[in-house]
């Protein structure tokens, strides 16, 4: 499909599309009708840094065509949310900015289905200093620091706001190696706490040397998932397990992008997605989202429960 690509700097735009193929660099006027794009037919819409304005998604409304943001705090929804509260049949809308893009929510969702009751849910992601990202991933970042310091939780039942030192925690690489975290605001603590009804979901965030680096070979992303609670018969189950790839975050990304570009539109071969507002998660397929995972060089490993 054709690839038009909006960029800060049009040149670096230019040299992107070029590298894909089927694409074009485009320069983008958040004040301007129709972003500037005059006419141009639009099939769908993804923004990949905090739209401010919610230019991009009136925009996808208007057109109603699908909008998917991955980079909108969980503090900031409020504004999405009430563009497609008054405008509900207009488009279907994803909130795409769990943890890229539902390489959290799908395992650890069937990682759930092995429990009668799920307890607890604690995600800890690592990420390689070597694979911070561009100027856009930390100018979010940074905002995201300043306004944000607290990390919003779920303890026994109830949403929480853990700050300061109740913010601080470690958790174990792929490699059992201890690493230094904090608490992070991610829309996955609410998705999987009402997915699973977990009275217990945090996610922490830790950034440094990866497992695989540490072994001397390239930098990779890494996901701990750890469940607890009951089996189906009652008897107490703990899992733990990894979603890592080494291509590091941006291929975990683009994969859930791509996944959702195709459900959204109905490229899968099934009907477009109808309007609506969704989780990742809610509209991809678990055993066609491992397949892809796989092929595109990821991996689900099992860790030892500590």
């Amino acid at each position: 499909m054709p690839l038009l690509i909006g960029g800060r700097d049009l040149a670096k735009a230019d040299a992107a599309a070029a590298e894909i193929g089927n694409a074009q660099g485009v320069r983008l006027d958040l004040t301007a009708p129709g972003l500037g794009l005059g006419q141009r037919s639009i099939s769908a819409v993804v923004i990949f840094y905090m739209d401010h304005t919610l230019a991009a998604l009136r925009f996808a409304q208007e057109r109603g065509v699908p909008f998917l943001s991955i980079s909108t705090g969980i503090f900031e929804i409020a504004p999405e949310i009430a563009a497609y509260m008054h405008q509900p049949h207009a488009a279907p809308i994803v909130l795409g900015y769990e943890w890229l893009v539902g390489a959290t929510t799908l395992p650890a969702l069937a990682a759930a289905n092995a429990f009668g009751r799920v307890q607890g849910i604690t995600i800890g992601a690592l990420v390689d200093e070597q694979d911070a990202g561009g100027p856009a991933v930390a100018a979010d970042f940074a905002h995201f620091a300043q306004l944000l310091p607290a990390a919003f939780t779920r303890r026994d039942g109830a949403y929480i706001w853990r700050a300061g030192e109740e913010a601080r925690t470690t958790f174990r690489a792929v490699d059992g190696t201890l690493v230094d975290a904090t608490g992070f605001s991610s829309i996955d603590v609410v998705g999987l706490a009402t997915a699973t009804n977990a009275p217990n979901v945090q996610f922490n965030l830790a950034m440094g040397v990866s497992s695989s680096r540490r072994r001397g070979e390239p930098k990779s992303t890494e996901i701990i998932l750890e469940l607890s609670g009951e089996d189906h018969a009652g008897q107490p189950l703990r899992t733990r397990q990894a979603v890592v790839h080494r291509g590091g975050a941006a291929p975990l990304t683009g994969l859930g992008v791509a996944m959702l570009l195709e459900r959204l539109t109905g490229l899968d071969g099934q009907p477009p997605t109808p309007a609506g507002l969704y989780f990742p998660y809610q509209l991809l397929e678990p055993t066609i989202y491992f397949a892809r995972l796989a092929q595109s060089g990821g991996l689900v490993l099992p860790l030892e429960v500590l």
